[in-house]
Formats: structure tokens, sequence, C-alpha cells
């Protein structure tokens, strides 16, 4: 198997001065174009268990290993050069939802292990276009920003319990093989930093650094859940040395128009670009088309807005 780059950042950073990257599209919707079954998510591993495991994804890199490859190889195929790992909810705290989470490490590691299999593959055909793994880290299903209505004060988990669920998700991404760790989709940018904080603090304790992307998310009102601008997130998350700043998911590609001028503004970092097939229509789908997004990312190309550019929910 070939190996990872030994130095993943120096490399990234040579090709990010070269040329635009281009990240993956969304996991869930070739997942869901299959229309999987109950009995799909559960395979054999999980035949027994206790509680539906029906839009768990990240069950499926247990279950159905061979779906989760292919799908990582139809984007390999398709041009990526970075492809992420199946593990956006594989935390402590979102597959608790599904009685999981006891399962964070293994699932991790495995679906590390499955994209870098696919990676590598890739990459030993030609050597001259290096693919990467990036670890997939989700926002979780809490907030530290936003309490209750009626109890501003109230949190259901403080940043020290989520640093420590997210240590368990970096360390287990680590050790399947990533070159890239991915906190991603960044509503409330105090969750991201707790992420950024277990991070540092794995890269401290283990001597192992490895180059890291960093992602945000905006709504209609142009700012995060927790009420940035994008040049406010940009300062909350500035200090930390990533590889890139961005946004991703959101409120598809036009929209976002305005949130990632201002961002590739004042960014000192490459920006990263992936946007959701346009907004969700209510009914399990999106309102954007292929020809919308093409459009809009060569415009922002053309801007020298953009140096890593993919898709989020909805695309393919």
């Amino acid at each position: 198997m070939t190996k990872t780059p030994t130095d993943p950042r120096a490399l990234l950073e040579e090709l990010l001065a070269e040329r635009i990257l281009v990240l993956d599209g969304s996991m869930g919707a070739l997942i869901f174009s299959r229309g999987p079954t109950e009995d799909d998510y559960r395979g054999n591993v999980f035949k027994n268990h206790p509680i539906a495991l029906r839009n768990c994804t990240e069950a499926m890199v247990l279950s159905q290993p061979r779906l989760i490859e292919d799908i990582h190889r139809a984007y390999l195929e398709a041009g990526s050069d970075i492809i992420e790992t199946c593990t956006f909810n594989a935390n402590a705290i979102s597959l608790a939802e599904f009685a999981l989470q006891d399962r964070v490490h293994e699932l991790n590691k495995q679906a590390a292990e499955l994209a870098r299999r696919a990676a590598d593959d890739f990459t030993r055909r030609t050597p001259r276009k290096p693919r990467f793994v990036a670890g997939s880290i989700g926002p979780t299903s809490k907030q530290l920003s936003i309490g209750l209505e009626n109890d501003p004060s109230h949190r259901d988990v403080t940043f020290d319990q989520l640093a420590r669920v997210y240590y368990e998700q970096v360390s287990a991404l680590v050790e399947g093989g990533v070159d890239i760790l991915l906190p991603e989709t960044a509503f409330d940018t105090l969750n991201q930093k707790a992420c950024l904080f277990a991070i540092a603090k794995y890269f401290d304790d283990t001597g192992r650094r490895l180059p890291v992307m960093i992602s945000g998310t905006i709504f209609e009102n142009g700012a995060t859940l927790s009420a940035q601008e994008p040049e406010a997130y940009y300062s909350s998350v500035a200090h930390f040395d990533a590889l890139s700043v961005g946004l991703n998911c959101a409120v598809g590609v036009d929209r976002m128009r305005p949130a990632l001028e201002s961002l590739a503004q004042i960014s000192r970092k490459p920006v990263s670009c992936y946007p959701n097939a346009g907004m969700p229509d209510g009914f399990g789908g999106f309102t954007g088309s292929k020809e919308q997004m093409v459009a809009a990312m060569a415009e922002f190309a053309r801007n020298g807005w953009v140096n890593i550019v993919g898709g989020c929910c909805g695309t393919t």
C-alpha cells in the first residue's frame, strides 16, 4: 500500500500554490440514492442492535464497508484530490442518539482506513496526482453559545466535556490514517473552538501534527447560528495554525456569495468552499442545480476567492 505523504501539509501547500484543489461531495446523498433499508443500516454487525439505525450513515462504516469505500472511489474517479471520512456525526454525543456512543473509536478508525485504502489506490495509479484523506468532524448535536429560551444560562454540555468528546474522535481518525483533520459546519463557533482545543491538545500529547482545515456555516442572515458574520467568525479561529479556513453547507452557493467574498478579502489562509446543492426544499431534496453551482463556483475561482472547492449536502 502506498504510504501517506511524510509531510502532507508541505505537499498540500505546494499543490495549493499551483491550483485549486477539489474536495469530494456529500456522502449522504449517494447513500440515500441507493434507498437503504433499516436492514441495510444494520447489516450483520448491528443485526440485534436495540435501537433503529436508519439514517445513521456512520453505522454503515461497519455494516456496509464496501458501499462506503465505493462512494469514496466514485469521488476519486470524478477527480477529487481530497475525500472526507464518513464520520461527520461519529462522536459520542451524536452517536448516543443511536446507542452507539461506545463505538466511537471503532467507527472513526474504520472510516479512516476505508478512505485511506481508496485514496492510496488512486495515488498509486497516478503518483503525480496525490490524493488525501480528511477526517470529517461535525459540530455535534449540542451548542455551547446558546441556552434555552426560558433559561439562557442552561447548557447541556460544558466546553471541557465537548473537548474530551472531540479528543476521542480525533485520536481514532489519526490512528486510522487521515492526512487532514476537518472540523466543519460550525454553526456555533464555541463548539469549533472546543474542537480546535482538543486537536491542539492531541498534537501536544502525541507529538504528531496534521494539517487542519477549518470550515464554518452561515444562515440566511449571513451569519452563524451564534450570530457571527464572516469577519467575526474568521477572527475567532484565525489564531489556529490551520491549512485553510472556509465555509460549507449553509444556504446554497448563490446566497453564500457575499459571505465568501468577505472571508476571502480578509483571510490570510487558503479559503475553502463546499456548499449545499441549493436550499432544502422541505421534501428531502434541494432547490439548486448543477448548472447554478458550476457557474457560481467558476466565478469564485475567477475572482480568486477559493483555493479548495467541493460539495456538501445534496451534492453528488
